[in-house]
């Protein structure tokens, strides 16, 4: 067989197995890394889901991260779930828990109070796109800030951004190279609201 980009004859393995050639083998690593220099886009990340572990805690364990016990509450309506990024309805069954939306210890490692459901449904959530925006009824509304946080979860930029800017400010913070993912946070208690991350094909 022969390798029509490098018209590199391709070999067999001792299984018979067709191996690809070290030219093109190169070229594959080539675009890799040119691929992950390409302007990132609102479109190529994902939202990150609250941890099921702690969701199992806080449901079936009724402790939060911080060792508390969690408050149930009812909901009046307009409170955030971070676990299925809406809204709650009137009358939805909610859990309070402190929640820290960080991995490694260090000067920058918050915790903070987060609502989600109190049971656990199969609602869809979408996480390949942006949080719908702008209005008393979106997740996120016509205000909030983003926090753009380095490989060691140190914070390298922030800004209080309103709605119409929110694309254009992911897509900002997203072409430094240091940023490895971004927090949203609710502008007066300042409290977390989701997680964006860099979309990595698998």
């Amino acid at each position: 067989m022969i390798d029509d980009e490098c018209r590199v004859p391709w070999s067999r393995g001792r299984n018979g197995k067709l191996i690809q050639p070290r030219t093109q083998r190169r070229w594959s690593v080539f675009f890799l890394i040119m691929k992950s220099l390409e302007p990132m886009t609102s479109t190529d990340l994902t939202i990150a889901p609250i941890p099921q572990r702690f969701l199992d805690r806080v449901r079936f364990e009724g402790i939060d991260d911080l060792g508390q016990p969690v408050k149930c509450v009812v909901a009046k309506g307009g409170e955030p779930c971070r676990d299925v990024l809406r809204r709650a309805n009137v009358g939805e069954e909610l859990i309070l828990a402190s929640f820290t939306p960080f991995n490694k210890p260090g000067p920058y490692k918050e915790y903070g109070p987060i609502f989600v459901l109190a049971h656990a449904g199969d609602e869809p959530v979408r996480r390949d796109t942006l949080p719908p925006a702008g209005s008393p009824a979106n997740y996120l509304r016509e205000q909030f800030v983003i926090r753009a946080y380095s490989w060691e979860e140190e914070i390298i930029d922030a800004a209080l951004v309103n709605a119409p800017a929110l694309a254009e400010t992911v897509d900002r913070f997203f072409e430094s190279l240091d940023t490895a993912f971004l927090h949203v946070r609710f502008p007066t208690y300042g409290c977390f609201a989701c997680r964006i991350d860099r979309f990595i094909e698998a």
